[in-house]
């Protein structure tokens, strides 16, 4: 039988779809592309904003219509979410939440042979376990590897319903991270990602740090290279600090969530930290990681930001000088605080001040890209386009080489010639 997955929203989410695919290929299936003709289909679903909810039941709809007999599965942090709303969803004739996705197999299995539409979502307790067993140690059509090492969320910032589809922060025991770190490498991956819901908040409950993961990386024969995903800001101390410096492996790019650069929507967001703090960690990093880079996200259009307040984040990003940020206007969501405040913004303002905002910080990601003309990086290679190889340096600058011959998977020095918009192109060294 033919397996198919469609994956929305983070980093997260692609890696549990991949595990999925691993336990459905070690069943018996076959995965093939979403757009060929498969037996099951699989909408691994996001509800960060109200889109991403939308896209998941779009995508789910134009299954149904372009392949009616195929058995349909929606899972991810949509029905975990809002399950009672999705009981009327018809299109999906499976549903499972974040806590049942290790089910799949076996529901495929048991709606195959009733007919009977299967609904499996079960509520996060406070004492749930990291969800052992669930890894992933290949990636069709990468040349990087991810490993998901926690879940869930203790923060309740006032936007976010992710808590509520993720449940409590919760960590991978380390034996097991290695166990993934040792497989990764056997297949033939030299860089990996950590990544989590709230991924600096690794071994908060069980008495570790952030940089416990990454000595499991360090001291993995094979591997080369080790990054960080998004991380939040305030569980980032001195001492975690002080010890990734040691590593030789650890890539110095930090994707830290901003969110807004006004302290007094930081505080109506009950985000816990200020813009003082963020900046004195931003220098921290910068001291301890010559070269580095800093991405992050930030909403437009909270309920109540002002224009001066919007003017206030626009000068905090360019001041702090991200090489990239993803820029996303406030959604509202059902059951959580902030859909509720006073002074929701229009659409079409909170599409202005994206605007507005990602051109500012475009201006500033151009002149870092400049910077980097003249140095040396090290560059890990992916794919082939328009007679170029392009690929990642350490700090994530995106980089192209002219060239004909197949660099996918290799890591080779790159001096850097000129900067274009979105990318740095430059010769390998010999």
């Amino acid at each position: 039988m033919k397996a198919a997955f469609i994956t929305l929203g983070c980093k997260v989410n692609q890696y549990e779809s991949n595990a999925m695919r691993l336990m459905l290929e070690h069943g018996g299936f076959e995965t093939v592309p979403p757009e060929e003709e498969a037996d099951v289909y699989i909408v691994n679903s996001c509800t960060v904003t109200a889109e991403a909810s939308r896209k998941s039941r779009q995508e789910l709809r134009s299954v149904r219509r372009r392949a009616p007999g195929a058995v349909t599965v929606l899972t991810g942090c949509y029905p975990q979410a809002y399950a009672d709303e999705l009981k009327a969803l018809t299109e999906a004739d499976i549903i499972l939440g974040n806590k049942t996705g290790f089910m799949l197999p076996e529901a495929i299995a048991r709606f195959q042979e009733t007919g009977e539409r299967l609904i499996a979502v079960e509520p996060h307790g406070r004492r749930d376990g990291y969800q052992s067993g669930f890894g992933a140690a290949a990636f069709e059509g990468h040349t990087r590897a991810f490993i998901k090492i926690q879940d869930g969320c203790n923060r309740y910032c006032s936007y976010c319903i992710i808590p509520k589809s993720r449940g409590f922060s919760r960590s991978r025991a380390p034996e097991e991270i290695r166990a993934e770190l040792t497989e990764i490498a056997r297949n033939g991956y030299k860089e990996v990602v950590f990544v989590g819901i709230n991924l600096s908040a690794y071994g908060l409950d069980t008495s570790g740090t952030i940089a416990d993961a990454l000595r499991l990386a360090e001291e993995t024969p094979g591997i080369e290279r080790v990054r960080l995903g998004s991380l939040e800001p305030d569980h980032l101390t001195d001492e975690v600090i002080g010890e990734m410096r040691t590593f030789k492996k650890f890539c110095p790019q930090f994707h830290l969530s901003l969110q807004s650069g006004c302290d007094r929507i930081l505080k109506a967001m009950n985000r816990h930290y200020d813009t003082a703090e963020y900046t004195a960690l931003c220098e921290k990093l910068k001291a301890a990681f010559p070269g580095l880079s800093l991405t992050t996200d930030i909403i437009c259009g909270f309920p109540g930001e002002t224009e001066e307040d919007f003017l206030e984040t626009v000068e905090y990003a360019k001041k702090t000088g991200f090489m990239k940020v993803h820029v996303f206007p406030y959604s509202a969501r059902e059951g959580t605080p902030a859909a509720k405040m006073d002074g929701q913004i229009p659409k079409e303002e909170k599409a202005r001040r994206c605007k507005v905002l990602q051109e500012a910080c475009d201006e500033v990601r151009t002149q870092f890209l400049r910077a980097s003309v003249g140095s040396t990086q090290s560059v890990l290679f992916e794919t082939p386009k328009n007679g170029f190889m392009r690929g990642y340096s350490e700090n994530y600058t995106p980089v192209r080489v002219k060239t004909d011959a197949d660099l996918a998977g290799k890591i080779l020095g790159v001096k850097i010639t000129e900067a274009a918009k979105n990318d740095v192109v430059g010769v390998i060294e010999e």
